[in-house]
């Protein structure tokens, strides 16, 4: 029999779990799972991104960004040209086959990028080493999203930005009834994506201080203003 993570064992920043504890991502599993996807990772996504309007919404989102930016778990570097012109942008990801995409995006717009692999658990920066730190979308696959967005606490300057966009538990029921009855099978179908988590409480419970969110699309995507103190 298989064992199921529960809502007692997971704590109050995750709904009840359906996905096999022998499943549960770790950061070996999840760098080779995106390796696999790499070629097609942008095809995956193109419906949220132009369909939905999640491009839009990180446009927008990465409009703040200022001085010098950190972005974490950038995967193919979607996020590269839609910084501020001039940006100086550092990139991490766990994938390395991601990362060789995100290096190809960023010379075909001609941006000098510094990209590097890397845990997002454990960001090898010293504290205070970014004006604004910025993630997208990568909170429902952290093995351990808290200690994630710690870090991204901890990296950020103590008066600088951090910016999330991150999806999660719609706040319409039967939305979110339907993410809850497909969680086990979009885990296994998207690089375990956890879409039924709720971002706010993640990045509360990791001392992060957040200034505004918003909800957008079908109330499933959060784009998130917050400072590391909390």
């Amino acid at each position: 029999m298989k064992t199921i993570i529960s809502a007692e064992q997971k704590g109050k920043t995750c709904p009840p779990r359906r996905i096999p504890l022998s499943e549960k991502m770790t950061a070996s599993k999840l760098q080779n799972a995106y390796d696999e996807i790499d070629d097609q990772y942008e095809k995956k996504v193109w419906f949220d991104q132009h369909i939905l309007g999640v491009a839009r919404l990180t446009q927008k989102l990465l409009s703040k960004a200022t001085g010098k930016i950190l972005d974490v778990a950038c995967g193919t570097g979607l996020n590269i040209p839609l910084f501020p012109a001039g940006s100086d942008i550092t990139a991490v990801d766990l994938s390395p086959n991601m990362l060789e995409v995100a290096r190809a995006n960023a010379t075909k717009h001609g941006l000098n990028v510094n990209l590097t692999v890397m845990d997002a658990e454990h960001l090898e920066f010293s504290d205070g080493s970014f004006d604004t730190v910025v993630s997208t979308l990568s909170t429902c696959t952290f093995p351990d999203p808290v200690k994630a967005l710690r870090e991204i606490k901890r990296v950020c300057r103590p008066n600088g930005l951090i910016l999330l966009l991150e999806h999660g538990h719609s706040n319409l029921p039967w939305l979110a009834d339907f993410q809850d009855r497909n969680e086990y099978k979009h885990f296994q179908e998207h690089a375990g994506c956890r879409w039924n988590q709720d971002p706010l409480d993640l990045v509360q419970s990791a001392g992060i201080k957040i200034l505004r969110s918003k909800r957008n699309i079908l109330g499933m995507f959060h784009s998130i203003e917050a400072i590391p103190a909390a």
